[in-house]
């Protein structure tokens, strides 16, 4: 079953994170991940939302999302993102 990794951001610092996210891709691709989406949000309909971008990485399933997050390349890059942004990060089943 699909795993969704769906990561709500907001960048402090632009430059930084331009730097997270000519990294990161590859970490995902080494897991089998691919980007399904990214975004910019447009409108809250109900309730609050803070985060002004989006991204839904798909991976095969649970167990790969979890190699890709746990992985020393991804671990070496949090602090990067950390740096540039405010960041959820949810995983879902398909």
């Amino acid at each position: 079953m699909p795993a969704y990794v769906i990561g709500h951001i907001h960048v402090r610092d632009p430059a930084v994170w331009q730097e997270y996210v000519s990294q990161v891709g590859a970490t995902i691709q080494q897991h089998g991940g691919e980007v399904q989406f990214r975004g910019r949000r447009q409108m809250v309909y109900a309730g609050s939302h803070p985060f002004e971008s989006v991204v839904v990485i798909r991976f095969a399933d649970e167990a790969a999302a979890d190699r890709w997050h746990a992985s020393p390349e991804y671990q070496r890059l949090i602090p990067v993102r950390e740096r540039a942004a405010d960041v959820t990060l949810v995983s879902y089943n398909a």
